[in-house]
């Protein structure tokens, strides 16, 4: 790897681990904030919106001061938030006479440095000198999967050694991850994502692109249809399937994640003889069959297979959008990468959302709310035709 990129895309690994605890560790803990706190599931929604929300105003204020301050002093900055917030997670709930103030307050300090990560960490790893573009995307964004996975793995493991009422010293142990890879990105080299001489495209340049906005669909329906499930695995699995926690989190979130990640790896191995449409369109149908698994077949057992085959269907719609963007818009930059993430993170908002609030609506029947859910692969289905239509013209 030319001149030590190696130490920057190990980095960006590493903070799509960061972007991982972010939006992951929490949630394993929502039953035990409701029981602990006496928090009402319709607000326990509400700190999936706002970590979400947090992101997306970051997503959008980020156009104006990535490009000012640099991608090394935002990198840093969005660590340091990710760190921070994650000790107020063992601090805040107890400063306040409602609880749920105090768990807020730390969701959207940690949502700011998670909000930046998912501008950043992207565009950077498009900047490195690599041969294959789609692959190390699809690579890149795996390991998200991957760190989900050992939240759930190793946040299960001390949960059941430790007890859940120690899950604050658990908070300080994942806030190390950021500082240490904060230590690793002041050091490693950055390269600039536009060629010498060149500006990248400006807001209005990409509002005036159809495709921007077809992506920017396809965006929001990826985070959607990603989020919708794995928000709710663990509370659906140990709730709606009437497993213990343990079971629930390694048969929910945890195989949910694995089974995205493969897919992520997979096409970042085979990438070049896959048509990126095709896998997407197929992939895309699989998680509506998933959704319908989990939320109408009154097995268990297959409601827990649906949670795995909806994380193997939608690994590759978030990393392949993105591919997809950079190749149709050339030059597109900071602001390009910031909507999109913009999109994404409204679409990681609205999807969990939206099944908290029909299965609240319903007697809280996680269930029917990930049935509605399904609007989401639809139109993203919807938009890759799209796309293909407009590429072609």
């Amino acid at each position: 790897m030319k001149n030590g990129y190696k130490k920057t895309i190990n980095a960006c690994f590493i903070a799509y681990v960061v972007q991982a605890i972010v939006n992951n560790f929490v949630p394993l803990l929502f039953l035990t904030f409701q029981n602990s706190y006496e928090i009402p599931l319709a607000k326990i929604t509400m700190l999936i919106t706002i970590n979400f929300g947090i992101q997306l105003l970051v997503d959008m204020l980020s156009v104006g001061f990535v490009d000012k301050i640099g991608y090394r002093a935002s990198m840093l900055l969005a660590h340091i938030f990710v760190a921070v917030g994650l000790v107020s997670l063992t601090v805040l709930p107890g400063l306040f006479s409602d609880p749920f103030v105090g768990l807020l307050m730390a969701v959207i300090i940690y949502a700011i440095g998670g909000g930046i990560l998912e501008v950043l960490v992207s565009p950077v790893m498009e900047a490195c000198p690599t041969d294959n573009k789609e692959k190390a995307m699809s690579l890149l964004h795996s390991f998200y999967c991957w760190g989900h996975v050992g939240v759930v793995l190793i946040s299960t493991i001390f949960f059941r050694a430790f007890g859940i009422s120690n899950w604050k010293l658990l908070a300080l142990v994942w806030a190390i991850i950021p500082i240490i890879n904060a230590v690793i990105f002041a050091k490693a080299p950055i390269a600039s994502l536009i060629e010498e001489g060149e500006t990248g495209l400006t807001i209005k340049e990409l509002f005036s692109k159809k495709i921007f906005w077809v992506l920017m669909l396809m965006m929001v329906c990826a985070g959607a249809s990603e989020q919708a499930v794995s928000q709710w695995a663990s509370t659906f699995a140990e709730n709606g399937l009437g497993v213990s926690k343990t079971v629930g989190d390694l048969a929910g979130p945890m195989s949910f994640a694995a089974m995205m990640g493969i897919s992520r790896v997979f096409y970042g191995k085979y990438g070049e003889k896959i048509n990126l449409d095709r896998f997407m369109s197929y992939s895309v149908l699989l998680c509506a069959a998933s959704y319908l698994c989990i939320s109408l077949i009154p097995v268990p057992a297959l409601g827990l297979v649906g949670c795995a085959l909806c994380g193997l269907s939608v690994g590759i719609l978030w990393p392949g959008t993105f591919s997809k963007a950079a190749a149709a818009i050339r030059g597109g930059g900071t602001a390009m990468f910031a909507m999109l993430a913009l999109a994404g993170d409204l679409g990681c908002s609205g999807g969990p959302t939206v099944v908290g609030m029909v299965s609240s609506y319903f007697g809280d029947n996680l269930k029917i709310g990930i049935l509605a859910a399904i609007v989401f692969p639809i139109l993203l289905l919807f938009g890759i035709a799209w796309s293909r239509k407009l590429k072609e013209a």
